[in-house]
């Protein structure tokens, strides 16, 4: 729907939601399909646990129960959304985009979607993208969305799938458990996921919404972090070979990854708080993308702000990539760590190599 905007309109979060499977895959499980330890996995990531869809669930379903508590959340139905966005790395298929699909599960009649391939940062980028479509009278109502579905990109066979959704308490067979170990560095890290936020515009004046948003990108970066199968620059496109190699997993130079996010989101944060006249001593909570607990720490540490005014929760689901950002600030708000009138930055950085920082007064 498109309307006049007036000098005085801001973008608004009105609901949130999240969905993430029942399934949870524990330290020690994941130690019973290739040689880690629940110490090993902490130390190095602060992840415990993570979540993963049985056979069959896509990204698209996440998404979908995720749009359908932030709905409900925010008193509306499908039938009052302008606009689709839907972040994700982990689509149902190559094409056509989750956006659409998701817009089909909740019986929507030819509302407009969108997707978003910016993986960690899709998210952040996702809430530029309709801020500026709000802002501008384009859309008056956006459904936002992120999720992901990594154990799809697992090359694993389904008695490993058996131990991690607890189907039994027996180690996996010795030459998966060897083929995996080889992997242990990308396996621990990724879980499955969704969050929503509905977005509409706000014309009262009274200081809520948006404030701004610092996105960059260095494509010269792009091989620190990046899937080496199934693109089409690959002749076929994909092979069992790269399949049993880990191709569908990420290649992750964790070291310069870690020494890139610990520079470049403080400096997004610094830089859009600059821009719109507000300080550190503004902020009321910080929230990350949740790839890495020891990143988010450093990032934490570079900003001098104490661990009343941050939140994490990667402990609990893993990294869930374009997922994270949705349900770290559900989680915020719905514990109490956030409330009206405060204000609230966040940050993410992802393969591309994309970061930025944004602000919201919720």
């Amino acid at each position: 729907m498109t309307s006049q905007p007036s000098s005085k309109r801001t973008t608004v979060i009105r609901g949130t939601g999240i969905y993430v499977p029942p399934a949870v895959a524990t330290n020690e499980m994941m130690s019973r399909v290739m040689e880690t330890s629940d110490e090993w996995i902490v130390q190095r990531t602060g992840i415990r646990e993570r979540r993963f869809v049985e056979p069959g669930v896509g990204s698209a379903e996440l998404g979908a129960r995720a749009a359908e508590a932030a709905l409900a959340d925010a008193g509306l139905t499908a039938a009052d959304v302008d606009l689709v966005v839907f972040a994700t790395m982990t689509p149902d298929h190559y094409f056509p985009g989750n956006g659409g699909l998701l817009a089909a599960r909740l019986g929507m009649d030819g509302t407009h979607a969108l997707d978003i391939r910016m993986q960690c940062a899709g998210f952040l980028s996702g809430m530029q993208t309709a801020d500026a479509f709000i802002r501008s009278g384009t859309y008056d109502r956006v459904l936002l969305v992120g999720a992901e579905v990594h154990s799809g990109l697992m090359p694993w066979p389904e008695t490993v799938w058996d131990v991690l959704w607890g189907r039994t308490d027996e180690p996996c067979d010795p030459g998966w458990y060897r083929k995996i170990t080889g992997l242990r560095d990308r396996g621990v890290l990724f879980g499955d996921g969704a969050g929503a936020m509905v977005l509409e515009a706000n014309e009262s004046g009274d200081g809520r919404g948006f404030v701004g948003f610092r996105m960059r990108t260095d494509g010269t970066q792009w091989d620190k972090l990046y899937v080496p199968g199934g693109g089409c620059k690959s002749r076929p496109y994909f092979t069992p070979a790269m399949f049993e190699a880990g191709g569908t997993l990420p290649i992750v130079e964790g070291r310069q990854v870690f020494r890139l996010a610990v520079q470049l989101m403080p400096s997004a944060v610094r830089e859009v708080l600059a821009e719109h006249g507000r300080t550190l001593h503004d902020v009321d909570l910080l929230l990350m993308h949740q790839a890495n607990l020891r990143i988010n720490e450093a990032v934490q540490k570079a900003l001098d702000l104490p661990d009343d005014r941050v939140y994490n929760n990667i402990d609990r689901y893993g990294n869930t990539t374009a997922a994270t950002i949705p349900i770290v600030y559900h989680e915020a708000r719905k514990l109490g760590k956030l409330k009206e009138g405060d204000l609230v930055a966040i940050a993410a950085l992802g393969a591309g190599l994309h970061w930025g920082a944004g602000l919201v007064v919720a």
